[in-house]
């Protein structure tokens, strides 16, 4: 039987989100970052402002309005807006160039960009940006002769906003694009409306927490966290940089209750900024996910700040599907229980459910389910059958219904007939004292299937060990799948979504075997 989350209390009402807020104290702050300060009645009319000025422009419901911005508190600002007008809001990657910024353009068709200025030259290059049917909004600047943010929250434009079409298209993002060109996800109100009180409620969130999600809104995490705080009445911050070099002083300025991180951010901030216990004394809660987070760093995180980290897994098909409960067991190395509105089931290749214990492939279902991949029917069909998402990942579920991550199906390694998860055995690589961060991919090889390669960053200031120390190391906690071979890396190479980039690792593993046997 299908493992099915708690009833889902209500989804956040996207268009009237700050309803909480406003009610409980309109002139309280409800957003801090390092350029603003704005109350829950300040944000409410800015937000209303931008909204009907867009409609102003000539932008119709449905049509979609692209960013291309860093983290900044207009962001927030911008998908307030777009809800409110029915517009929908497609963010992209603050690292695209200009290939990947046609694309998503392309793609999603959209039908002007939000763009910082400091991103003019890649803006100039793109071949569709300077086409869109009603060009660009600038901000922090200027993008030519274009409509400016700062004026479009200020200025008022007598224009009525539509009556909300919750089950019509709201968001675009894009995926990674790991595995072929990235796709446009599509969420409406309802669904993202349900991840966003799903969450909150997941979290336990209340009018009483200060929530910082540690990564850009651009993307669906740091999103559905910020607009889960939003839906409770919790204050927002805002982070710019995803550096500890601003996030230690926010943890000391702002005083977050809720902090939700990716494991890199996360690791580089206890290893590479003098972090203390006091740095995260105001915290209840810190999530990470993303990414499996290394049994050994969570011990080191826990020995620093005495919080247990409460792992979370989702994609942005369905965002915060699992999290490990605030109020219950933290299992550390699971990635928690179902989320509200949420139902999984775990599958083998015939589509079978496996037994509680054994390894399978997830599927998910539920009210925060996106609607689709925009313009893109037969992968949706390919995805979602009869309801049901194939994530692709494989999982495992223990007895009190806690699911652990075993790997992605097409990332997981097949050395002679066994399959090694690489998330496992970066695990065992990263317990040597001297690696900050490994990533493990699967090399080609006509005897084994695949090999297994690692590729390792050091610690600032460590003993530089062999790629035998490490592999020793490994093999004492691994055995058969600790890797055949380590490399050494000055920065690993991460995802736009601040991921371990293995498919760069499998490319850069490639050119190196390819060198090396050109036959």
């Amino acid at each position: 039987m299908p493992l099915v989350g708690p009833p889902l209390k209500a989804p956040a009402d996207l268009p009237d989100i700050l309803k909480r807020g406003l009610e409980a104290g309109a002139d309280t702050v409800a957003l801090v970052s390092a350029e603003t300060r704005w109350t829950w009645r300040e944000l409410e009319e800015i937000s209303d402002r931008l909204a009907r000025n867009l409609l102003g422009l000539g932008l119709s419901p449905g049509d979609r309005v692209a960013s291309l911005m860093p983290n900044r508190a207009a962001l927030i600002i911008y998908y307030l807006a777009c809800f409110r007008a029915g517009l929908v809001a497609t963010p992209l990657n603050y690292r695209y160039m200009p290939p990947e910024i046609d694309h998503a353009l392309g793609v999603s068709g959209a039908s002007c960009l939000f763009a910082h200025a400091e991103r003019a030259q890649d803006i100039a290059a793109s071949a569709l940006a300077g086409k869109l049917p009603l060009g660009l909004i600038s901000y922090d600047g200027s993008l030519g002769d274009c409509a400016r943010f700062e004026a479009l929250i200020e200025e008022v434009t007598p224009v009525d906003l539509p009556a909300p079409d919750r089950g019509a298209p709201a968001l675009i993002f894009f995926t990674s694009g790991s595995t072929g060109k990235p796709k446009g996800v599509t969420h409406s109100l309802d669904s993202f409306g349900s991840v966003a009180g799903g969450f909150a409620q997941a979290m336990a969130l209340t009018g009483d927490d200060v929530v910082l999600p540690g990564g850009s809104m651009s993307h669906v995490g740091a999103l559905c966290t910020a607009l889960a705080g939003l839906s409770a009445g919790a204050r927002l911050v805002v982070r710019h940089n995803l550096d500890g070099d601003e996030l230690l002083p926010l943890l000391r300025d702002t005083r977050p209750s809720v902090l939700v991180m990716l494991p890199a951010a996360l690791i580089a901030l206890l290893h590479d900024h003098g972090a203390t216990r006091d740095d995260f004394g105001s915290l209840r809660l810190c999530i990470t996910g993303g990414d499996k987070f290394p049994a050994n760093l969570e011990r080191e995180f826990t020995d620093l700040t005495g919080l247990s980290i409460n792992e979370t897994y989702g994609m942005t098909e369905i965002p915060g599907c699992t999290l490990s409960p605030p109020m219950g067991t933290v299992k550390p190395g699971s990635a928690g229980v179902v989320c509200p509105g949420y139902a999984a089931s775990l599958r083998d290749d015939e589509g079978k459910e496996v037994a509680v214990g054994s390894d399978g492939r997830l599927w998910v279902a539920g009210a925060p389910l996106m609607l689709g991949y925009w313009g893109n029917p037969a992968a949706t069909d390919d995805a979602i059958r009869d309801g049901w998402l194939d994530t692709g990942d494989v999982m495992r579920v223990d007895a009190d219904g806690y699911f652990w991550f075993r790997g992605r199906s097409k990332q997981i390694i097949v050395h002679d007939g066994s399959n090694i998860c690489p998330q496992e055995v970066e695990e065992a690589v990263m317990a040597h004292p001297a690696v900050a961060s490994a990533g493990v991919v699967g090399v080609r090889d006509a005897v084994h299937g695949e090999n297994v390669w690692a590729y390792v960053t050091l610690k600032a200031g460590a003993s530089a060990p062999t790629s035998q120390d490490i592999i020793r190391c490994a093999r004492q906690r691994v055995g058969y799948k600790a890797p055949e071979a380590v490399e050494f890396l000055d920065t690993m190479p991460l995802n736009a979504t601040g991921k371990v980039d293995r498919v760069a690792l499998k490319r850069m593993a490639a050119e190196r075997v390819n060198a090396e046997h050109p036959d």
